[in-house]
């Protein structure tokens, strides 16, 4: 079959540009989605986000064992539904810095700064705040407030100002450095992914074909130009033709793993398995970014609202109300987010730590089933601009096969360094009052662990990432540059991509807004075309 456009990844990017291209009923457009359909009552529940890793929806990915953290191997959680990632994350509405994209035009991406992208936020959004300067309300994605009703979380606001911290009504409003609740996808109780905002109301357009179940093998190339497509469902092999463009969507890991499968890439590395040249691009699959991120813990001397609302019995009843009516259900156990420095005259934010009313290991629990696990208060702190990077791999030319991934985590000494820092910032912070009142011992990594060697050596045993991987097609207008500023794939025709593999460098915040910021860009430059 033939259409216009074919995209590839039904993801936070891809949702976006198949609807709306299919917009224009002149056009007939593709969407290729690996993964099932969203269909599974957990995909909409906020509450069940932390069960659905090692599961069918979820691609089971992981690290090449990290050089620089102990030879751990690392799992790197991405969404094999439709929707992608949007589907199955934390729900948190975040852009970053406004000077990210600001850096991004510097870098070589015309019409990339923050002036140019805020308008494409802002037609994704429709904001519980109204239109406005810097938020949508009206377009298709739904954002929503978070709430906490643990006094510990009012607690950590309250400290906040006393230690001389911003504390923040909306990050997104300006400059983000501070402490606040962000916004979240989440809506009437149900969680708001790429697919259920975008692809919902474009299902009826005849003009557009969504195809699930089906693992793209490889871009079709003719005299240097992408004609097609061929994938793999229920166990045949199907070609489909683009008279106009392909969209690559696949995410930071499977955009790069699709190009060198088609012949796109570093020229000795595809030689190495066998697959013939069509493209020698040896930005592929390099300059893989992630945030890191350490975890730490404490024990509450108060006990927590969330903990109470596991016991079996309570969280039965509350699954009967939140079908019946979207709510009932415990939501994120989220308290607050601070965007912070770790040192004042820097420009931006160069670290977040995110605080959790929760015991990390909490389950539903029944007294003479199951005890609960004591109630803590969990910590999650990022280094926003890493220095390491890593890359993206072929295992072997069989399309089936996962890609070797490699981060490189604490490669850079800077990333260790940052690290440190926010662990000693955070013990120094819990200790504060009015947070102080609430905060009892130290359980990960312990008070014992002091000396610069022994946090050093924690880190190393459990460092993590905040799942937001990017950059492994850069954008730029240099030698190593994969796309162009109009995600054009350079020396192949007809070919872009559109999602977090194109960003220059990572952007300070959470990924999951700006993937559908750079949908939203790419249906604008391909209908401009």
């Amino acid at each position: 079959m033939t259409y216009d456009y074919i995209v590839i990844g039904g993801g936070s990017a891809g949702c976006v540009v198949a609807a709306r291209l299919s917009e224009h009923p002149e056009y007939r457009i593709l969407l290729l989605e690996s993964g099932g359909p969203d269909t599974n009552i957990l995909l909409k529940m906020p509450f069940a986000f932390t069960v659905l890793r090692d599961t069918p929806m979820d691609w089971g990915y992981s690290t090449d064992p990290e050089p620089f953290a102990d030879d751990r191997i690392v799992p790197t959680a991405r969404g094999k539904v439709l929707g992608g990632s949007s589907s199955v994350n934390g729900m948190m509405y975040s852009r970053g810095h406004p000077r990210d994209y600001d850096q991004w035009r510097q870098l070589g991406a015309k019409g990339w700064s923050y002036g140019d992208v805020l308008p494409y936020f802002k037609k994704s959004e429709s904001s519980w705040r109204g239109a406005g300067p810097v938020h949508g309300g009206s377009g298709p994605l739904r954002v929503t407030p978070y709430h906490s009703d643990e006094p510990v979380s009012r607690a950590i606001r309250e400290t906040a100002r006393a230690t001389g911290h911003r504390v923040l009504d909306d990050f997104e409003a300006g400059d983000p450095e501070g402490f606040a609740l962000p916004d979240s996808t989440i809506y009437k109780g149900r969680r708001e992914s790429a697919s259920i905002a975008f692809l919902e109301p474009a299902r009826k357009r005849p003009n557009l074909n969504i195809l699930s179940g089906a693992h793209v093998l490889r871009i079709i190339l003719e005299k240097g130009r992408a004609v097609g497509v061929e994938y793999l469902k229920a166990g045949t092999r199907h070609q489909v033709r683009a008279e106009r463009e392909v969209i690559l969507s696949g995410g930071a890991y499977a955009s790069p793993q699709i190009l060198m499968l088609s012949g796109i890439g570093p020229a000795a590395h595809l030689q190495t398995h066998g697959i013939p040249v069509h493209c020698d691009l040896a930005g592929v699959g390099s300059g893989l970014q992630e945030h890191p991120l350490v975890p730490m813990s404490f024990t509450l001397k108060k006990p927590l609202r969330f903990t109470k609302r596991l016991r079996a019995d309570r969280l039965a009843l509350g699954g009967l109300s939140w079908l019946l009516t979207g709510r009932g259900l415990p939501s994120v156990p989220l308290s607050c987010i601070a965007y912070h420095k770790s040192n004042p005259e820097l420009e931006r934010p160069d670290l977040e730590t995110i605080f959790m009313a929760t015991n990390m290991l909490a389950r539903p629990w029944f007294p003479g089933w199951k005890r609960p696990q004591p109630d803590a208060l969990t910590t999650m702190s990022v280094v926003l601009r890493p220095g390491s990077r890593g890359w993206v791999r072929l295992r072997s030319a069989n399309p089936l096969d996962k890609p070797r991934i490699q981060l490189n985590l604490l490669q850079d000494a800077e990333d260790l360094r940052l690290l440190r820092h926010v662990t000693r910032w955070t013990r120094d912070f819990v200790r504060s009052a009015p947070l102080s009142e609430f905060v009892d011992e130290e359980i990960l990594p312990g008070s014992s662990f002091s000396r610069d060697a022994q946090i050093d050596a924690f880190i190393r045993q459990t460092v993590t990432i905040g799942q937001h991987p990017t950059s492994s097609c850069r954008m730029g207008i240099d030698e190593e540059a994969v796309v162009d500023p109009e995600l054009r794939v350079r020396g192949i025709d007809g070919l872009r991509i559109a999602d977090a593999s194109v960003m220059p460098t990572l952007i300070g915040g959470h990924t999951n807004a700006p993937a559908m910021m750079i949908g939203e860009k790419a249906a604008d430059l391909l209908l401009a075309s």
